[in-house]
């Protein structure tokens, strides 16, 4: 027997009629790439985004199921696209600014974009490739000066597109499980893997970001969404927004972290998100330079890789700010867990609410996780059983898109993650590792994770990532890379040793340290292993 309820698809369209229902005066705040400040409502949104689906359809010929590319910033024109595109059935395909020609070009033809909208400053890449897409019809330029030209064939404005267009039109009746938008993982192994997801998986991501023990948004925060676009959909954050009517500023190209703290103090930001690397460098130019006007920063959520205990624990002393740790992947819309403290935590002394808060977290309601170990049985929930994290849930990936990899998934359903995880007593999951990072040392596992969060929490260091390297007794053996803070301060190797005697036993504590200028990183601000496994085969890590 079926419940006698109204069929209500869940759809982005839905999200954007109940902004412009409840929240038509909430603002969208952009520091555009040439510096300018734009503000408009989510009323004037809601508008241009209908405007937006005529051109598309009228205009460009854009119809339901096709895929429309995105290689652009952080901005009001790109909300208008996440919304715009989805509505009329089609796909929002957001192509990551930062991969490589090869790995750009393989995306935009595997998907077989019809269109792509890109901004001018970001053009140059495109031009590298233009004539190796296959099923590009037109390039739309966003953001555009006077001055602008380019190689690009087939290119029409932005503005010039919307100019003379309708505010009025009528969504087309979708199907929740339709797709809506989609995101290439960065690639770190192989080819990038397109991941396609639906209306409703979107909804239900975003309404479940902004609950309590989540993100915990509300109409009377203003967001500041350093998260790419182009990474994992900003992490659902453009359509929580206006599900929780919370104000949204947009950075674009001004990711610098005196150009973020800029932000954060003219716009009144109360909560934000970003990767740990964004984080550490505000938190570095805060120390040198403090504000003269306390922030209203209250919280950020990170997510990405591993938030230190010590870049917690500073952020909160110096400046009362407080950092959410969470987790995900491209694979898992990406948002899965979070890591809050509960009544059953008062009693802990600082040091420990930091060591919890450190981890990744609990699950959220529509995701379920379990570690897996080698021999395939579920390990116990100790805290201290390693194994992989597989997950499964409302908003996580069951294919590729065009792609079979069905080694990524179990018999049984789960998603297997690559991530090496414990999970506790009360639920608090906590990667120790990748699988592919995790040291094998003489039989044992070592942590490269706990190494690297260990060594950043060191006064004299700045940044740390710890690869394996082939041992002739060991097998593997640890070498941790350093970049220090002062580049005129000096570390021992037998300090280092020191330093992390105090956490772990002899044989996980590396035996080589090369300090660098700067830690490798991936297109997402990630410490880059595999370059780093690369400089260090070519002999250029001694």
């Amino acid at each position: 027997m079926e419940g006698l309820m109204m069929h209500y698809p869940l759809t982005t369209n839905t999200i954007l009629e109940y902004g412009n229902s409840a929240f038509p005066h909430k603002k969208l705040i952009t520091h555009l790439p040439d510096g300018t400040r734009h503000e408009y409502c989510y009323g004037d949104l809601y508008r241009r985004t209908k405007q937006l689906a005529n051109a598309l359809t009228k205009k460009l010929g854009i119809t339901k199921g096709d895929m429309v590319g995105t290689f652009a910033w952080n901005h009001y024109q790109h909300v208008e696209l996440y919304y715009g595109i989805p509505a009329i059935g089609a796909v929002c395909h957001t192509i990551n600014i930062r991969l490589s020609p090869q790995q750009t070009e393989f995306i935009i033809n595997h998907s077989e974009d019809k269109v792509i909208f890109v901004d001018a400053t970001l053009v140059p890449l495109l031009e590298k490739i233009s004539a190796k897409l296959e099923t590009v019809e037109h390039f739309i330029v966003i953001n555009a000066s006077e001055s602008f030209s380019t190689s690009l064939p087939n290119i029409l404005h932005y503005e010039d597109l919307m100019k003379g267009q309708s505010e009025t039109f009528k969504w087309p009746e979708l199907n929740e499980n339709d797709a809506s938008g989609m995101c290439y993982t960065s690639g770190t192994t192989g080819m990038p893997k397109g991941v396609l997801y639906s209306h409703r998986s979107t909804y239900l991501h975003a309404l479940t970001i902004l609950s309590p023990n989540a993100g915990n948004y509300s109409n009377s925060e203003t967001v500041l969404l350093i998260v790419p676009q182009f990474h994992v959909m900003a992490w659902g954050f453009p359509y929580m927004c206006l599900l929780c009517g919370s104000d949204m500023v947009m950075p674009s190209s001004n990711l610098g972290p005196q150009a973020i703290i800029k932000i954060l103090q003219e716009e009144k930001v109360t909560k934000a998100n970003g990767v740990p690397t964004i984080w550490m460098a505000v938190y570095e130019e805060m120390k040198k330079n403090p504000p003269k006007k306390k922030l209203m920063l209250k919280e950020y959520i990170v997510g990405g890789s591993a938030l230190t205990g010590s870049l917690i624990e500073g952020f909160e002393k110096d400046f009362g700010i407080k950092a959410v740790h969470a987790w995900g992947m491209t694979e898992t819309s990406p948002l899965g867990t979070a890591s809050r403290l509960q009544p059953m935590h008062e009693h802990l002394n600082p040091d420990e609410k930091i060591k919890v808060r450190a981890k990744q977290g609990i699950e959220f309601p529509g995701i379920e996780m379990r570690i897996v170990g080698e021999d395939g049985s579920v390990a116990p929930r100790d805290g201290k059983t390693m194994g992989e994290l597989q997950v499964r849930g409302a908003w996580v990936i069951r294919s590729y898109f065009k792609t079979h990899n069905r080694e990524n998934f179990t018999e049984d359903g789960w998603f297997r993650t690559g991530d090496v995880s414990t999970i506790d007593a009360n639920g608090y999951m906590e990667i120790t590792d990748r699988t592919k990072d995790l040291i094998k040392s003489g039989g044992e596992w070592i942590s490269s994770v706990a190494l690297e969060s260990a060594l950043m929490a060191h006064p004299k260091i700045k940044e740390a990532a710890v690869i394996a390297i082939p041992d002739k007794k060991w097998s593997e053996r640890p070498l941790a890379i350093i970049v220090l803070a002062d580049k005129k301060e000096t570390l021992s190797h037998d300090e280092l040793k020191k330093f992390l005697a105090h956490d772990f036993v002899s044989y996980q504590i590396p035996d080589t340290y090369v300090f660098i200028e700067q830690v490798p990183r991936t297109s997402v601000g990630k410490f880059d292993k595999k370059e780093i496994r690369r400089l260090y085969g070519e002999g250029k890590l001694t």
